[in-house]
């Protein structure tokens, strides 16, 4: 009776942990677009001593060389930074990341999978994962911490999570699905 019991314990702990992570996409999922966002005098943009003359572009906002075509994120190691361009070549978000202790060889990658909601290689419980590489057995991959933190990562450990804060990582979700193209640049 014993082993049938802790079987039925077992079967009710998995039940709850998907509820939980698909509950937890839900949510996320039907969050409005302006959740936690500053207002335009609170903005980081708005308190930037540098904005670009006529004509001039942010320069956050110009693509590294030989970053690809079309519909694309392109991520740079040397900036650690992620831009999100629309498929009419605009930059329609572009954020800083925190590196992992993994990178990606500089190439054009695709989205080959994601997770909602799952325990990072860190043991921190992290959301909107979007894998695109593998290297040496280690998956690579956009994700932000539940509770926000974009610490660096313990450089003893090889771990393949990108962080990113958690607004930058709904959009990367809501942008990259699967079999988005991904461009890693110096």
């Amino acid at each position: 009776m014993a082993s049938s019991s802790s079987g039925f314990v077992a079967g009710l702990t998995a039940a709850a942990i998907a509820a939980v992570g698909f509950l937890t996409y839900q949510a996320s999922a039907k969050a409005p677009d302006d959740l936690g966002k500053p207002s335009a005098s609170e903005s980081p943009k708005a308190k930037q001593s540098k904005t670009p003359g006529k004509g001039e572009k942010d320069t956050d906002e110009v693509l590294p060389e030989d970053s690809g075509a079309g519909e694309r994120v392109v991520y740079s190691l040397d900036e650690d930074r992620v831009w999100l361009v629309g498929a009419n070549e605009k930059v329609t978000r572009t954020f800083e990341v925190t590196p992992s202790t993994v990178d990606p060889t500089p190439a054009t990658y695709t989205v080959s999978s994601r997770s909602a909601a799952v325990t990072g290689s860190d043991g921190t419980p992290i959301e909107h994962v979007v894998r695109f590489a593998s290297v040496d057995g280690i998956s690579v991959g956009f994700s932000a911490a539940v509770d926000g933190s974009t610490p660096r990562p313990d450089p003893t450990t090889k771990t393949g999570g990108i962080r990113e804060s958690r607004k930058d990582g709904k959009a990367m979700w809501e942008f990259a699905g699967i079999g988005t193209k991904v461009v890693v640049v110096e």
